[in-house]
């Protein structure tokens, strides 16, 4: 089978494939040759056609699921308002942590994310999740008041305050399309 595909060189060491929609993405260094990427591309075969069927599942499944009325994310956000904070709190003592405001939303994309004055964002559906998954969130935020990057450094201290933390941002990768498929957009 031939695929179409984007060839992004760079000064990178080795080349890999993304799938990001329907659109296939080649890394490679910046020395690779069109039919060098070719190959590389032809060998991956299956595994392009296993990441698309698993997109493809996916996305079925995410159409099919039912969505949060008004009145159910209303109470979704009330809980998140409480519960997300006394996390927050519990893992900054913790951590000896230092951040600014804690804004909560309902987004499309992220779960949470940590701005450079400090500030800490989360979305309010991870109240949908096992509380393990929110805990793995709030520490991975906190952590980035330390280490604004994902370095080595900072999943050093991620793994120390959360051990687990792989097993539980597996489960958000695998689970986490079907929560925000919930919400109408």
């Amino acid at each position: 089978m031939e695929y179409t595909y984007t060839l992004i060189k760079s000064r990178r060491k080795t080349i890999s494939l993304e799938i990001r929609g329907d659109e296939l993405i080649v890394r490679a260094p910046n020395r690779t040759t069109k039919k060098e990427a070719d190959a590389f591309v032809q060998k991956h075969a299956s595994w392009i056609e296993k990441q698309r069927q698993k997109i493809a599942d996916r996305e079925e499944n995410c159409a099919r699921v039912e969505k949060l009325t008004e009145e159910e994310l209303k109470a979704l956000a009330k809980q998140a308002a409480v519960y997300i904070p006394q996390r927050v709190e519990w893992y900054a003592r913790r951590m000896g942590a230092q951040y600014g405001r804690i804004t909560l939303r309902c987004q499309k994309t992220r779960w949470g994310s940590c701005s450079a004055k400090k500030n800490l964002n989360f979305n309010i559906l991870l109240l949908l999740t096992p509380p393990e998954v929110i805990d793995s969130v709030v520490v991975h935020e906190l952590c980035h008041l330390r280490e604004m990057n994902h370095s080595a450094r900072f999943y050093e201290l991620v793994y120390h305050y959360c051990p687990e933390y792989d097993k539980w941002n597996r489960w958000l990768r695998d689970n986490g399309a079907l929560i925000m498929a919930r919400v109408k957009r």
